[in-house]
């Protein structure tokens, strides 16, 4: 087992992860507020810039991505981290539960991929399954040396019916996510922003030296994105995984300039 700071997704300690999977799980609706973004090697691209140490991908677009590396020779593209799972919001479902589409041996094998990704909803009816499944993944990766980092995204009836919880936002609910995240074998957890970051450092004290990076969310403004990143950073977090907040924007680049002062910098 390498330490995840050997790995190409962190630099000096910290991970600014591009997410770009959104049109698996929200579908075309997240690319209007910026209609090139639905082209991908428009966001691969955007990948490029020296604040990115990871573009996360579902599998066919890391298949996608792989060809236009060669087809451009393009050699400065970001590091590959392929989301093992994903679900649309087109099926009605029970609960919330997010399937394979690819193992850790096709990732590594034929996607030469750096890292991967799970999403694990504790507290919906199909946690027992991901469990399973995030054992299998988790066990795979160890065996090919590769990081994995779990989106810890508590949410389903089991936070719904239970008073004792406000929301998916409840810094206790992230807690326990980032705990899951140490206790089931991760390398890096991404949880939800938890509104303060008095919330953030009560993740902190729940996860010991395991990494956490803050999921971007729905975009917002530079002053408040900005704000919530160096909230994180100061609480002891170690990067983001973003998506809207960098391809719904006209300029990424310079949100980004931004950001690699805040992760890498300071």
């Amino acid at each position: 087992m390498e330490s995840v700071d050997d790995s190409p997704i962190t630099r000096n300690g910290n991970s600014l992860i591009l997410a770009y999977d959104h049109g698996t799980e929200h579908g075309p609706v997240d690319f209007e507020p910026m209609p090139k973004s639905a082209d991908p090697t428009h966001v691969f691209e955007v990948g490029r810039h020296s604040a990115v140490t990871a573009i996360a991908l579902q599998k066919g677009n890391a298949e996608y991505y792989r060809n236009w590396e060669t087809e451009h020779a393009v050699d400065d593209a970001a590091p590959l981290l392929v989301k093992l799972n994903g679900n649309s919001n087109l099926a009605k479902r029970d609960d919330y539960y997010s399937p394979k589409q690819c193992s850790v041996e096709y990732a590594v094998e034929h996607l030469d991929a750096d890292a991967i990704g799970y999403t694990m909803y504790a507290g919906s009816l199909h946690e027992d399954e991901m469990w399973k499944e995030f054992r299998e993944v988790q066990e795979a990766a160890r065996q090919y040396s590769v990081p994995i980092v779990m989106w810890s995204y508590p949410r389903g009836k089991g936070i719904q019916e239970n008073d004792a919880y406000s929301g998916q936002d409840d810094p206790d609910v992230v807690a326990y996510g980032g705990r899951l995240g140490l206790e089931l074998g991760a390398d890096v957890v991404k949880c939800k922003y938890p509104g303060s970051q008095e919330g953030w450092r009560q993740l902190e004290d729940a996860v010991g030296d395991l990494k956490t990076v803050m999921s971007g969310g729905s975009k917002r403004s530079d002053e408040e994105f900005l704000a919530d990143v160096s909230a994180t950073v100061e609480a002891g977090g170690n990067g983001l995984a973003v998506g809207r907040n960098i391809f719904q924007r006209e300029n990424p680049e310079g949100l980004l300039d931004k950001l690699e002062t805040v992760l890498f910098e300071e």
